[in-house]
């Protein structure tokens, strides 16, 4: 686990602390997140997820923005309870309130976005390329059948694949 990454998020809960005047229960910080998405917060578990290559390739807005949003969820539910929006007022007080930053709902990393093989599939039907996934095909190969949806005919495997 990453030194700077745990201390933001002791960080966070001082300042936090020092707002609210009371201490806040510390989660359980993991770096076991893997995707599209910088972070999480499970609310019941008290526990924060965070995405290992967005946090390398994003260190320093990363521990300023992320760390806090994720950490902003986790306050805001020890605070108003389960009944409050994910991103309301809330959560946007304490970011704003707490740690002086913009609510910002989605972050704006470039996620590298790994590539997808797909089976092509065809029917009698002119012009008719079906892109399966390896998942689809997968059930194919075991007997499942896939039938067009205007000819009625069984989908073929062409024997073509294409990496998207």
């Amino acid at each position: 686990m990453p030194e700077q990454l745990n201390t933001r998020v002791e960080d966070c809960y001082q300042q936090a602390e020092s707002f609210f005047k009371r201490t806040f229960k510390r989660p359980v910080v993991s770096l076991k997140l893997r995707g599209q998405k910088a972070g999480v917060a499970h609310l019941h578990e008290n526990l924060l997820r965070f995405n290992p290559q967005l946090y390398r390739e994003n260190t320093e807005d990363f521990l300023k923005q992320t760390v806090a949003h994720e950490v902003a969820h986790l306050i805001a539910h020890q605070l108003f309870g389960d009944r409050i929006q994910p991103h309301g007022e809330e959560w946007q007080l304490i970011m704003r309130g707490v740690y002086e930053l913009p609510p910002n709902r989605c972050h704006t990393y470039d996620v590298k976005r790994r590539s997808v093989t797909r089976y092509i599939y065809r029917c009698p039907c002119a012009g008719s390329d079906f892109p399966f996934s390896a998942q689809r095909h997968s059930l194919v190969r075991q007997g499942r059948r896939y039938l067009c949806r205007r000819c009625r005919s069984t989908l073929v495997f062409s024997g073509e694949m294409r990496v998207e």
